[in-house]
C-alpha cells in the first residue's frame, strides 16, 4: 500500500501523522476544511492537501479513486464542541461516514482505519474496561462513534479490510495543537500561569502520547490484513486520576507549580485496558505522560506555543464559534 487518504489530516494527530508517513515514503492525500490553516502540514511533493468537506461526496470520489488505504480522523471532536452545534455534528461524525464507507470500498480501497473513541464505553466501575464490554455512551458523540463502528463491521470483507480503533485522550506537542485535552491543559497552566486547579481529582483519565498514537496508525498499514480484520481495538497508555496526572505535571515543570483542588459535580470516570492490542498485534504505548509533558515544556520555551491561555485556535469550542461552520 503506498497512496494513503486521510481526513482530518490537518488537524491535531494528522499534524504529526502526515509528516510520519511521507518519510516512510507513502504518497499522502488529505481531505480537510482546514479550519487550522494548511500550514500545518509541510510541503512535500508526496502531500496532496485538499481542502474540502468529507460531505461531499463527488469529491469523495474524485480523490479516493486509486487510493489503497483511508484513515478517517475527521470529526467534531470532543463533547462541548458537539454540542454547540449538533446539527452539524451529526452531519459530519455520522451522516458522511456510510456514504464514505461505500465509495472507498466500490472504489477499490483495500484497508478503513477508523478512529473511533474509548468514550463509547460510558462510565464502568470495573477496572479494566476491555473490547468484549457493552458500549453505553453517555453523549451523541459517544453514540455516533459507536454507531459508525457498527456501521463499519458491515463493510468488512475479504478485499475491504476494516479497523477499528478506541484511542484514550491524545496528549503531547504537535503543530496543530490543541490545549482543551487533560494533559495539555494542566501543562499550559503550570508553564504560564504557575498554578493548577484540579477539579475533584480522583476521576480517571486514559492517556495516550501523540507519537504512540501515530505510530499505532502507521502500524495498522503495515500489518497483513490476516492479523487485523475487522478487529476493534483499545489504545492507550495508562490510567491515572486528574490529581496523579497534575503531580506529573508539576514534577516535570517545577516545584513552584502550585496544585488547588476544588469539588465538582463532574465524578466521570474512564479508565480502558490495551491488553488486547498488546497480545494480539504487539502494540504497547512507549512514551509517558511526564514525556508529553516535557514535550510541550520545550516548545514552550522555545517560543513555539505563542498566546496559549487566550488563543482561539488552540481551543476547538473557541474556534467552532468563530469560524461558523455549516
Amino acid at each position: 500500500m503506498k497512496n494513503i487518504f486521510i481526513t482530518g489530516g490537518a488537524g491535531y494527530v494528522g499534524s504529526i501523522l502526515v509528516p510520519k508517513l511521507l518519510a516512510k515514503g507513502y504518497r499522502v492525500t488529505v481531505l480537510d476544511l482546514m479550519i487550522y490553516g494548511k500550514e500545518v502540514l509541510p510541503e512535500h511533493p508526496q502531500l496532496n492537501a485538499v481542502k474540502g468537506d468529507i460531505r461531499d461526496q463527488d469529491l469523495l470520489r474524485t480523490l479516493l479513486a486509486g487510493q489503497d488505504a483511508v484513515i478517517h480522523l475527521a470529526c467534531i471532536s470532543n463533547d462541548p464542541s458537539f454540542e454547540l452545534n449538533p446539527t452539524l455534528g451529526k452531519s459530519i461524525n455520522l451522516d458522511a461516514f456510510e456514504p464514505m464507507v461505500q465509495i472507498a470500498k466500490e472504489l477499490g480501497v483495500q484497508r478503513f482505519i477508523y478512529a473511533s473513541s474509548s468514550s463509547v464505553y460510558g462510565i464502568k466501575e470495573e477496572p479494566n474496561v476491555h473490547e468484549g464490554m457493552e458500549l453505553e455512551p453517555l453523549t451523541d458523540y459517544s453514540k455516533f462513534k459507536a454507531l459508525c463502528e457498527e456501521i463499519l463491521a458491515k463493510y468488512q470483507s475479504v478485499d475491504f479490510t476494516t479497523v477499528t480503533i478506541r484511542p484514550a485522550t491524545v496528549c503531547g506537542y504537535g503543530p496543530r495543537l490543541r490545549l482543551d485535552l487533560s494533559v495539555n491543559i494542566l501543562t499550559n497552566l503550570a508553564v504560564n500561569k504557575g498554578e493548577i486547579t484540579v477539579f475533584g481529582g480522583e476521576q480517571k483519565r486514559p492517556n495516550i502520547h501523540i507519537q504512540d498514537m501515530t505510530d499505532l496508525y502507521c502500524m495498522l498499514l503495515e500489518l497483513p490484513k490476516e492479523k487485523i480484520a475487522g478487529k476493534i481495538y483499545n489504545a492507550g497508555y495508562e490510567n491515572h486520576t486528574i490529581a496523579e496526572i497534575a503531580q506529573m505535571v508539576k514534577n516535570v515543570i517545577g516545584d513552584q507549580v502550585k496544585i488547588t483542588t476544588t469539588p465538582t459535580n463532574d465524578h466521570r470516570s474512564y479508565h480502558i485496558s490495551s491488553e488486547k492490542i498488546k497480545n494480539e498485534i504487539g502494540f504497547v504505548a512507549r512514551h509517558t505522560i511526564e514525556d508529553a509533558v516535557r514535550d510541550l515544556k520545550t516548545e514552550f520555551d522555545k517560543g513555539n506555543i505563542p498566546n496559549s491561555l487566550t488563543d482561539d485556535k488552540y481551543f476547538n469550542v473557541k474556534l467552532m464559534q468563530h469560524v461558523e461552520l455549516q
